[in-house]
């Protein structure tokens, strides 16, 4: 039996209860425990679909149109509303949003939507009354990397900074719609941004550079770096990096088809280099071996890309989620 194959895209929703599926074939939307298929979008009614991102476990989704054969452009978020029993799928997209340019990431929460251009982010007020709120100029960001705080007490977004290896920080509560608020900006790493993270009350951030071997978490408030996570040594490209739903835990996920865990609040069950325990080494290893490792990992298939998220029911059960199939 022919393998399924053609998925372009992955994405949790906030608490990372769910996950949809952008296909060439159209959507499909999965509970993650237990593991089940929740609903889908034929080829018929959407086409062949490059995003898709889902609010909550609501009937709300937003679709950018991509791949082999798309019905909708690669430049609007179409707001589908499952909810709406209709024969005509134009009945059931309730909202969209053009731009110039393609769209590579949407990220909503219960009262705004995100959507990130190349060199531009765009925030709206959302679901109702949708209006334009903020736009950020950007550095390129050809991988529209990204995260919005899903908390009801904190509005952070966390993005690539105009500096390479820079992150930035916006609280979306404090800026005022129509103005240019300048960010908060933590020099993180030396080379570019490949993968950022936000802990679910908003107070800790996470990212990794493209070189891929160290992941450092910042305290959002003060900037301060708190920790620094070794994946490993050799270059990688992480896919992923989530929090346990208590930020216990941290899990990455990489193109080496491993997956890490580390503890961020016993960081003692972390593991140390054995060189650790010679003492000083001096400067040109001193940082190799004052590492932390992940305390646990295992092992998806290399020719893979994963995400991977903590389950909400415990923090230590880890769930991956394979996103295309082997070739």
């Amino acid at each position: 039996m022919a393998q399924q194959r053609g998925v372009n895209s992955l994405q949790f929703n906030q608490d990372q209860s769910c996950f949809c599926c952008a296909m060439e074939t159209g959507v499909k939307i999965y509970n993650v425990e237990p593991l089940m298929e929740k609903g889908h979008l034929d080829h018929e009614q959407v086409g062949s679909v490059a995003l898709c991102s889902m609010l909550h476990r609501s009937n709300l989704l937003a679709l950018v149109g991509g791949g082999v054969n798309p019905k909708f452009s690669e430049i609007s978020v179409l707001i589908w509303d499952d909810a709406r029993e209709s024969r005509e799928p134009k009945d059931q997209l309730v909202l969209e949003f053009t731009f110039t340019k393609p769209v590579l990431a949407v990220r909503m929460r219960h009262d705004k939507i995100i959507i990130v251009l190349k060199n531009k982010i765009f925030v709206y007020s959302f679901p109702d009354n949708p209006g334009k709120l903020f736009e950020f100029d950007t550095r390129d960001n050809p991988k529209g990397i990204c995260d919005l705080c899903p908390s009801l007490e904190k509005q952070l977004l966390v993005f690539p900074g105009h500096k390479c290896g820079s992150l930035q920080l916006v609280d979306l509560s404090n800026t005022k719609p129509g103005t240019s608020s300048a960010p908060f900006t933590i020099n993180a790493h030396q080379s570019e941004i490949a993968c950022v993270a936000l802990n679910h009350p908003g107070s800790v951030a996470a990212s990794a550079s493209r070189k891929g071997t160290l992941i450092r978490l910042f305290d959002t408030t003060t900037r301060d770096k708190l920790v620094e996570l070794r994946r490993g040594t050799d270059p990688a490209t992480l896919y992923c990096i989530n929090f346990s739903h208590d930020s216990s835990f941290l899990c990455a996920s990489s193109d080496k088809g491993t997956v890490h865990i580390f503890a961020l609040k016993d960081t003692k069950l972390n593991r140390r280099s054995a060189l650790a325990r010679v003492g000083k080494v001096g400067p040109v290893i001193g940082q190799y071996v004052d590492s932390q490792w992940s305390l646990a990992s295992f092992t998806v298939p290399a020719e893979c890309a994963c995400i991977c998220a903590f389950g909400k029911n415990t923090s230590k059960n880890v769930n991956s989620v394979i996103g295309e199939d082997p070739c």
